[in-house]
């Protein structure tokens, strides 16, 4: 005989699985400890087999426990989606889109696009995530962003992509440094001087380590940070000089106590896009804040 499973039970589950508790995921989900309980007991008897130990410590999970929560988490995934969809059917827009981008958009082109999707959309909420290129694109992949905005990529064919901007790298130095009197700046010069390095492990961390042995040599920053702001500080005080997009470069140095300069190099012409998964249809909520994002 064929047993019903329901997603309500499904989801408490999950959350007694994260929490370790049955008094405290009841708490979360808003549900009498002996309600949530009562679910637990009916799942594991649909399933006809032990889901959780449970015990004055708390709970632990089965071998079949386990193997529910990993499912039971991507079934919780795809019922948020269908609901997403659902809801952005029909006349205005509503519901809830999630974008993931990376920092140099957050700081640069995204605020403005963002505030005018927002204007014309007002039922639609957006939960942006600030992530690396690579995190971006994998959370497209995966299910766990709709829309991503990042470094130009082709590796991911099960992508689709639109031109966000355009964002070439810069030489941000001191007023007064050494290079300040040239109008662009060849890489390799670069490399001669002190660097102040963003986001080890990031896009353009990556970018200029794989550029530097192409020539070579090594890209070793002197002192490393995890944002641009940062890292235009370290410049303005005089630690060394920062290779950046240009929208960091406007955002953080763009006072008297810095002079920019192009980076001299074909690669430097830098440009990000706008990823989502490959579907077809897209869902409207997608469709609508893609064609608002695009540049």
């Amino acid at each position: 005989m064929t047993r019903r499973i329901d997603a309500y039970s499904l989801r408490l589950f999950v959350a007694t699985a994260r929490a370790g508790s049955i008094v405290r995921a009841a708490a979360a989900e808003h549900i009498a400890a002996s309600a949530l309980s009562r679910r637990l007991a009916d799942l594991e008897h649909a399933f006809d087999t032990p889901l959780l130990v449970r015990s004055a410590r708390g709970i632990e999970l089965t071998d079949a426990g386990r193997l529910v929560l990993a499912r039971g988490e991507s079934i919780g995934d795809q019922l948020d989606a269908l609901l997403r969809e659902v809801q952005s059917e029909g006349g205005e827009l509503r519901g809830t889109v999630r974008l993931h981008a990376n920092m140099s958009s957050v700081v640069g082109f995204l605020p403005e696009r963002l505030q005018r999707f927002k204007a014309a959309h007002p039922g639609v909420t957006v939960l942006l995530q600030e992530q690396d290129t690579r995190e971006s694109m994998r959370a497209c992949l995966d299910g766990r962003a709709d829309v991503g905005v990042g470094v130009s990529d082709d590796s991911s064919p099960g992508l689709e992509t639109w031109r966000f901007a355009s964002d070439p790298l810069q030489v941000v130095m001191p007023a007064g440094h050494a290079l300040a009197g040239r109008k662009r700046i060849r890489f390799e010069l670069a490399l001669q001087h002190a660097l102040i390095g963003v986001h080890a492990g990031g896009a353009l961390d990556r970018t200029l380590v794989s550029r530097a042995q192409e020539l070579g040599r090594s890209f070793e920053p002197t002192v490393s940070v995890s944002s641009f702001d940062a890292v235009c500080r370290m410049v303005e005080v005089g630690l060394g000089i920062a290779i950046v997009p240009q929208s960091a470069a406007t955002a953080y140095a763009g006072s008297a106590h810095f002079v920019r300069r192009s980076l001299d190099e074909g690669w430097a012409a830098r440009t990000l896009d706008l990823y989502a998964l490959r579907k077809t249809p897209q869902p409207r909520l997608v469709t609508a804040l893609v064609d608002a994002l695009k540049g």
